[in-house]
């Protein structure tokens, strides 16, 4: 797994860890879903995620996008 796979998977497992949390615990959960989106949106176009400084550390291989 690359380090695009890896953002790409946690920030899927983060919305729909938001999202559950949401539904079932407290509606101010869906905040962590918004930063996710946010993140990713900011992510797009300055091509800076902490996600994938945190997974190129732990020694995964680059990818296209973070490189």
């Amino acid at each position: 797994m690359n380090v695009d796979k890896a953002v790409l998977a946690f920030a899927g497992f983060v919305v729909l860890l938001g999202l559950a949390l949401g539904t079932y615990v407290n509606a101010y959960w869906y905040l962590l879903t918004a930063f996710a989106g946010l993140n990713m949106l900011q992510a797009s176009f300055t091509g800076f995620c902490p996600a994938a400084i945190v997974f190129k550390k732990l020694g995964l291989r680059g990818g296209c996008a973070f490189s």
